[in-house]
């Protein structure tokens, strides 16, 4: 099944889909506005990959540290998503690999589940 990645705590607002070996990513300007239409660029990026939101395994949403509006977006984005269409995610930290040496995008399922993460679990790091 796809994952679908989602990083809007840095300086662009980050989507990968991981789909086998796979790989589908796009970045979009860090602003207000995308934060207002958050759950377009989504949408909008899984028509362009050919996808729909059913067809989306798992979501791996980064929780910060990082900027406070792209944090609470996200997350409150990806939390109506479970909600409404069941689809689990795991909510990551870059901070949670410290001790890893090749974190990437396309790793970060295989590190949520090496480090245990708990799925559908929202615990936001803001920086203060």
């Amino acid at each position: 099944m796809n994952k679908l990645i989602i990083d809007a705590v840095k300086d662009k607002i980050f989507f990968m889909i991981i789909n086998n070996n796979n790989t589908y990513s796009v970045t979009h300007e860090n602003s207000k506005n995308n934060y207002e239409k958050l759950m377009v660029l989504i949408i909008d990026f899984l028509k362009d990959n050919n996808l729909e939101i059913g067809d989306i395994g798992s979501i791996y949403i980064n929780r910060g540290p990082g900027s406070f509006a792209g944090i609470r977006n996200s997350l409150s984005t990806i939390k109506a998503i479970h909600m409404i269409k069941k689809i689990d995610y795991y909510c990551f930290s870059l901070k949670d690999f410290e001790n890893e040496n090749d974190i990437k995008y396309e790793n970060i399922p295989h590190l949520c589940s090496k480090f245990k993460l708990k799925k559908n679990l929202i615990k936001p790091y803001y920086i203060s």
